[in-house]
């Protein structure tokens, strides 16, 4: 019997041997991708005195990359019905080498921000593919502790990219954050192109390009102009504002048109699932409040307690390892229990480590920061993958290219505007502070942690957002089998 008539019929189980291969296969490869998302968050300072740019400026080799997946994902629920999983498992790959090669040898901000968007396509084909090729392969009552080894790449590597670039910034040059990662995505690729397994056949639906148009202007424009505001060009800025306004245009636009289709690009009949819905908003809550803190906390540690990126690095160690442990033993609770007390008392310690993140001063010691940072990683692990697992596993099996897709994309997208929203907030409280002695040569460190101090206050708004969403939370009972 072929692969895809086992995935139909039922037949393949997590024992199944070639199930393993694909699973090992993802972890590695999203492992590494995932990594570029902040891994050059801990090399900011250096870049700004190597090319001369300001930090805003500097903000866009995350944003750039976030921005790039939020306008390919949502093509993802067409491309995987268009190609094999083999097919884009290796194409993802190809392009996360070819751009990581370039950024290793980037001799201009102007090139490496080039190849942060080809890594970008790498990953904008992986993560969609990993997530609908389990959703296949492995049947509910299983996913929980599946989709927690997942949340172990798709938290741990983000949050371990600062650690590790930081430790190799100390003893070598941002340029090595690059060349170590290469050889073990040539490594993903070889392993991959022996193991991996096409799940499902190609059905290779009729392509709407007005679709894509509009998908892209809509998502595309909702984070260059928060992503712009971020920048420094204020949000009355006229880019920023004709930005969003062609952006949410489209995407209202967009939307109209999919309903309308008997065969839309991404098929938003999703949302009249709720716990979907829900668990979706609470992921966007989630990617927001983490990418902001993961975005904020190097440059405070480097700026406003100035440490260098190795002691920056390694205080963000302990939290990352943690969360990497949890994703599993959370999958296996919510196998065994359910999201809804999971994600509820996971939302009040993130917001519990919130609200200390906002209380740092220059005088903050490191055990603190090293404390609130665990404790936001055990919140994230509580969250990520019960809301996204509950939330998938409500849809139909037609329905999952299209849950994927619009999971990962608003999940990359929400990172964005999270990025973009705490540098602004940094900046407006930086360029507002009101020294109490004008002669205190300690004001500029003051300023920039009033400004930081600001930006964690956004984290307590979406934090309070999230648990009144998890409020709302049931376990869904699945009635489709595989």
């Amino acid at each position: 019997m072929s692969n895809t008539q086992q995935v139909k019929s039922g037949e393949i189980n997590i024992g199944d041997l070639r199930v393993v291969p694909i699973i090992i296969s993802f972890v590695v490869a999203g492992f590494i991708g995932l990594f570029s998302e902040t891994a050059l968050n801990m090399a900011l300072t250096n870049l700004i005195q190597d090319f001369g740019i300001h930090e805003t400026t500097a903000q866009w080799l995350t944003t750039g990359y976030l921005l790039t997946l939020g306008i390919l994902v949502p093509v993802s629920g067409l491309i995987m019905q268009w190609f094999t999983t083999r097919q884009l498992f290796i194409t993802s790959l190809i392009a996360s080498i070819i751009g990581t090669l370039i950024a290793a040898i980037a001799p201009t901000f102007a090139v490496l921000m080039i190849a942060r968007v080809v890594q970008a396509i790498g990953t904008a084909l992986l993560l969609p593919l990993m997530f609908n090729t389990i959703l296949l392969i492995i049947p509910p009552h299983k996913r929980g502790r599946i989709m927690g080894i997942i949340g172990l790449v798709i938290m741990f590597a983000p949050a371990v990219g600062p650690t590790i670039s930081g430790i190799i910034i100390n003893n070598l040059t941002w340029h090595w954050i690059f060349w170590v990662s290469l050889p073990l995505l040539i490594g993903a690729l070889i392993f991959g192109s022996f193991f991996m397994q096409n799940v499902g056949t190609p059905t290779k639906p009729k392509i709407d390009f007005l679709s894509i148009i509009l998908s892209t202007l809509g998502f595309g424009g909702i984070v260059f102009g928060f992503s712009s505001a971020g920048e420094g060009g204020g949000w009355g800025n006229p880019t920023v504002i004709i930005s969003i306004i062609v952006g949410v245009v489209s995407l209202v636009l967009f939307s109209i048109r999919q309903t309308k289709m008997q065969q839309p690009m991404l098929n938003l009949r999703a949302f009249k699932y709720p716990m979907f819905t829900i668990g979706l908003l609470l992921v966007l809550v989630c990617m927001m409040v983490l990418l902001s803190t993961m975005i904020l906390l190097p440059l405070y540690l480097q700026t406003s307690l100035a440490l260098t990126t190795f002691a920056a690095g390694l205080l963000l160690l302990p939290g990352g390892i943690i969360n990497g442990i949890l994703s599993p033993v959370m999958g296996g609770l919510f196998d065994k229990y359910g999201p809804k007390w999971l994600v509820r008392i996971g939302i009040a310690i993130l917001l519990g480590a919130m609200f200390g993140f906002s209380t740092i001063t220059i005088e903050t010691s490191t055990a603190f920061i090293i404390i609130l940072h665990i404790i936001t990683m055990v919140g994230v692990s509580m969250i990520m993958m019960p809301a996204q697992t509950n939330g998938l596993n409500q849809l139909p099996r037609e329905l999952y290219p299209d849950g994927t897709a619009i999971m990962n994309t608003l999940q990359q997208v929400a990172g964005a505007i999270g990025t973009a929203i705490a540098i602004s907030i940094m900046s407006s409280g930086l360029e507002s502070f009101a020294p109490e002695d004008p002669a205190n040569p300690l004001n500029p460190l003051l300023a920039f942690t009033a400004g930081v101090q600001d930006a964690f206050i956004f984290g307590i708004i979406m934090a309070i957002l999230g648990f009144v969403i998890s409020l709302f939370v049931k376990r869904v009972k699945v009635e489709h089998q595989m």
